[in-house]
């Protein structure tokens, strides 16, 4: 009967969903016990993070140091849409999960490669001039035979995982408001945990739990208060905690303070304990938001719930009065450190603001911190309670001066994730070296389709001055670095020509796998940081890398392609060390794999030929003021684009009045995402934003200083 047994095992790894079909009742099975013991199953990856714990270390370790030189693409999926792609595949017993750009979803065999399904919320395209950073999304959650999405028009849906077909749906905010998801959902205890994002553009954050089952609302915890009266909310319990902590007056009456739970989350079983991070006021500027010296809490914060209820555990502000748009929606990691020769189970955070934090896990209580970047903004941190020391001159919005920060808004890590290896103890986390000029804009109205931040962005764009511009761009840089959380000191870093570069992944392989700008690929020694292996890819990579095994074979998935423009820095410095076009593509590897990619698409070369600048300079003032209030966002500082954008100096409307009022006003390009303006802006106002355009392209035709398409 051996034979029998055998040839049972060979269907078993041919099948197209591999474990799937020998011994569990179907795909994307998974259930409590499987992700609390996701140490036991090393070859799949469950979760966002691998493990409830999000430290993103595989255990695996085929591919390793000694063998990696042989590592080679495997299998390569082109993908339906060349936006950003932010994702982290999910792969449960054969079956890989990807989401993709406009929160599509779609399936393969993890071994082979083969499309299973593919599902489409069909977002209304419009709905991107709410996202802030392009219309990406960075993940899916499986459970119970099902894949769960949150949309980008604040839809979360479930997915039959055995053909892609939806299941049901809920809207989990108000579409009255530029609200967005782009970030993975959790799945804790049978709840589907999501939250949401649209700070920037003025709306007040939460975070919702609901039933994997049907969809049902359990629990809504909101991160700022409700000044009107309490919400029937599990935050209820702390809302006047929060009143006392925002001043009584202040634009958050309208907009709601922002706070937005945009990414970042994470559990302990061990606890029990739910981890949030909280995003930025709304708007920025704190003296238009909240005014005086009020910490404005929850935001940027790390609070603690209880999974099952949302109740309030505590909580933990790493930026108190925040006005420079430094989130803690960064990257939450779990681990027992030892440190000072004792054991604690520690929450580690590398936030915007520039300093690594590791906090008790159980009380939120302070343990140790330093910065991991170069900061100007503050001078360190208290040894005993971890309130920052702000420099009194880096508070702009209260002393009305400009203030040029180190970081800037793009952070010294972004929504990038970081990883931990428990065997160097080391995390690697993507870096920016950045600055910003924070100007705060002397009157606020909330706009409609528009950055509502307090800070005046045409007034800190980027000058044509061609010595200023070689200094912006020399002082921004990007970096690899290896941060030993127990000792806060640098082990090792490679540095990067640019920011925006891509998630880590590490493994028992002793590797650290990450994807730049530049369109590189690489694995670094995990204690030393040597290069031991890389590939071009071609296009931009901003995505986190997994990996898992199949049939006994290890594979490392990476998705490629990168976009979006804020979350990067503005315009050619954004470019800087990328710059590549759009080629979104999941790339698969493994040991003596020989497939190729093909070539990479030839970049035309682009000259500027726009028509005279006629304009009177007041119309250009105006024009100026309104792209950098409605279209800098998504079409890049001074008109540079930074991101996969079209960059407007170049485009045929600017001799094309009739053209440019159909695609501003009348919409004509909605289906790509260019939603009309009609509603937000008067005639007199996308004129001035079309002579600015003109007069901008001239400027730059003369000055030699167009960026390369």
């Amino acid at each position: 009967m051996r034979w029998m047994r055998m040839a049972a095992l060979a269907l078993c790894l041919a099948a197209p969903l591999g474990l799937a079909a020998c011994g569990r009742s179907g795909p994307a099975k998974v259930d409590a016990a499987r992700l609390a013991g996701a140490e036991s199953e090393p070859g799949q990856w469950m979760s966002y993070g691998r493990t409830y714990d999000e430290q993103r270390f595989s255990p695996l370790s085929r591919i390793n140091s000694d063998t990696v030189s042989r590592l080679g693409l495997a299998w390569f999926a082109d993908l339906d849409t060349a936006r950003g792609q932010e994702a982290t595949p999910i792969m449960v017993d054969g079956a890989l999960y990807v989401s993709t750009a406009w929160s599509m979803v779609k399936a393969y065999d993890a071994r082979t490669g083969r499309e299973l399904w593919s599902f489409d919320p069909q977002v209304n395209r419009a709905w991107g001039v709410h996202a802030c950073c392009d219309v990406v999304n960075r993940g899916v959650a499986v459970w119970n035979g099902r894949v769960y999405v949150g949309a980008l028009d604040g839809r979360l849906i479930a997915i039959d995982a055995r053909d892609g077909t939806k299941v049901w749906e809920t809207q989990t905010v108000d579409t009255s408001k530029p609200y967005t998801i782009t970030g993975a959902p959790r799945i804790v205890k049978g709840l589907v945990i999501i939250g949401n994002g649209g700070a920037e553009l003025g709306v007040r954050g939460y975070v919702s739990a609901y039933d994997a089952n049907d969809g049902t609302l359990k629990w809504r915890f909101y991160t700022t208060p409700n000044p009107n009266g309490p919400d029937n909310a599990a935050s209820d319990s702390q809302r006047d905690r929060m009143l006392a902590s925002w001043s009584p007056q202040g634009a958050w009456r309208e907009t709601g303070g922002g706070g937005t739970v945009w990414d970042s989350m994470a559990y302990d079983p061990t606890l029990d304990l739910l981890y949030i991070g909280v995003g930025n006021g709304a708007p920025w500027n704190k003296q238009l938001r909240s005014p005086g010296d009020s910490d404005d809490l929850f935001l940027s914060s790390i609070v603690a719930l209880k999974p099952e209820t949302g109740e309030y555990v505590w909580h933990f502000q790493e930026t108190p009065g925040e006005t420079w748009d430094y989130t803690a929606t960064q990257h939450i990691m779990v681990a027992t450190l030892n440190i000072s020769g004792q054991e604690r189970r520690v929450i580690m955070h590398a936030p915007k603001n520039g300093y690594f934090y590791v906090l008790d896990a159980a009380t939120g209580a302070f343990i140790q911190g330093k910065n991991y970047v170069p900061v100007n903004w503050a001078t360190g941190l208290d040894p005993q309670t971890g309130r920052p020391n702000v420099v009194p001159a880096a508070r702009f919005a209260q002393t009305g001066v400009p203030f040029v920060a180190t970081p800037g808004p793009g952070g010294a890590h972004n929504w990038q994730p970081m990883s931990f290896n428990p065997a160097t103890g080391l995390v690697y986390i993507p870096v920016n070296l950045t600055a910003f000029p924070y100007i705060p804009e002397r009157t606020f109205t909330e706009r409609r389709q528009a950055f509502n931040t307090g800070v005046d962005f045409a007034a800190g764009a980027m000058p044509r001055d061609p010595a200023v511009r070689a200094g912006a761009m020399a002082n921004t840089q990007g970096a690899l670095i290896a941060w030993n959380p127990a000792t806060q000191t640098e082990a090792w870093r490679v540095a990067r020509d640019g920011p925006g570069n891509g998630g880590t992944l590490t493994t028992a392989g002793g590797l650290v796998f990450q994807g730049t700008a530049a369109g590189e690929f690489a694995a670094y020694r995990a204690d030393n940081g040597r290069k031991v292996w890389s590939m071009q890819a071609h296009t931009g990579i901003i995505a986190a890398p997994m990996t898992y095994d199949v049939g006994g074979t290890q594979y490392v998935a990476q998705l490629v392609g990168s976009g979006g423009t804020f979350a990067l820095p503005p315009g050619e410095i954004g470019r800087k060390g990328g710059g590549l076009p759009n080629v979104s593509r999941l790339l698969v590897f493994a040991l003596d794999g020989n497939a190729t990619l093909p070539a990479p698409p030839p970049v035309a070369a682009r000259t500027l030929n726009p028509p005279p600048s006629t304009a009177r300079p007041q119309v250009v003032a105006l024009g100026r003021q309104r792209y950098a209030q409605y279209c800098g966002v998504c079409h890049g500082d001074a008109a540079v684009t930074s991101g996969l954008l079209p960059d407007l100096r170049y485009s045929a409307a600017l001799n094309d009045a009739a053209l440019w009022n159909g695609i501003v006003r009348e919409g004509q390009l909605a289906s790509n995402g260019m939603a009309s303006f009609a509603d937000a802006l008067p005639q007199t106002d996308t004129d001035a934003v079309h002579a600015y355009l003109i007069w901008q392209a001239n400027e730059d035709k003369r000055a030699g200083a167009a960026a390369p398409q």
